[in-house]
């Protein structure tokens, strides 16, 4: 890898993989990034002080921007993390989700295409294009165990539906054009910089504001969870060392109903703060 696009490279995932690229390899780094309510210049801050990282503001859906930028830089390495990505939203809004899931993963995927086209057959073999997936294409998690890369696609919501829609666009671009894409389904993440409309970050704060919990139904659904700079590490050795047209999960076999995960923080928080604090607990 010597020059890496990174979209979605401002958000939560998006950034720490940014951190361990410039750590961990010489690649020049572009991030394109929309800069919604997920993503933050401040998380770039340090990536943005090398030379060696810059940062576009845009949309990936906008084609005329995907085909400057392809025009302008010789990227040999696409990696897309950016996505709308929250259930809850999805379900209010689901355009936004149709727009970025699906409609921008088949814009930067032909614009991808396009690069990778006029390519020396020397290039086309290190041009890589790695998407970023979630293992909540496959549904719900049940008692049988985890999921694995011959799971059927099950989406429940329109979050995993588009999700699972630009799954199947970057396999079929890799089918018909033999554009060489691998995807990675990761289990749910957690770590610095996220987002605190997810569970962990959430319940971490309603705790220490002793507001209620929020908690679904009877907490029993099951998530395997994953740390962030793990799974960035797990992206990177599949960029390294991934066959194309393949996919992977990527999964930190720590599978907890969402209860207790619940009860774990608030074991965590009434240890440095008191009791008082996780009293509280609303079941939405």
């Amino acid at each position: 890898m010597q020059h890496v696009l990174v979209t979605g490279g401002a958000g939560f995932i998006g950034s720490n993989f940014v951190d361990l690229l410039l750590a961990e390899t010489g690649a020049q780094v572009v991030v394109l990034d929309r800069l919604t309510y997920a993503g933050h210049v401040e998380s770039l801050e340090e990536a943005l002080a090398s030379s060696r990282c810059r940062l576009v503001e845009g949309d990936i859906a906008d084609v005329a921007l995907l085909d400057a930028l392809f025009e302008r830089e010789p990227f040999d390495t696409v990696v897309n993390f950016a996505a709308e990505s929250h259930v809850d939203r999805s379900i209010d809004g689901p355009d936004a989700f149709l727009h970025t899931n699906v409609v921008g993963a088949f814009r930067l995927l032909e614009a991808a295409r396009g690069r990778f086209d006029a390519l020396a057959d020397d290039e086309r073999e290190r041009f890589r294009f790695l998407h970023v997936s979630t293992d909540e294409v496959y549904g719900s998690l049940g008692p049988d165990g985890a999921f694995n890369e011959d799971t059927p696609y099950a989406p429940n919501s329109p979050y995993s539906a588009t999700k699972a829609g630009a799954d199947h666009l970057v396999r079929a671009h890799h089918e018909t054009y033999g554009l060489p894409t691998i995807i990675t389904n990761c289990s749910n993440n957690y770590g610095p910089r996220q987002f605190p409309e997810k569970l962990l970050p959430l319940v971490l704060l309603n705790a220490l504001e002793a507001k209620d919990l929020p908690i679904y139904g009877d907490g029993g659904q099951i998530r395997d969870w994953l740390h962030v700079e793990d799974h960035c590490r797990g992206i990177l050795m599949t960029l390294e060392s991934g066959q194309p047209g393949r996919k992977y999960n990527l999964g930190g076999d720590a599978e907890r109903t969402n209860l207790e995960i619940v009860d774990a923080l608030c074991d965590m928080v009434e240890k440095r703060v008191g009791p008082a604090r996780c009293q509280i607990r609303g079941h939405l």
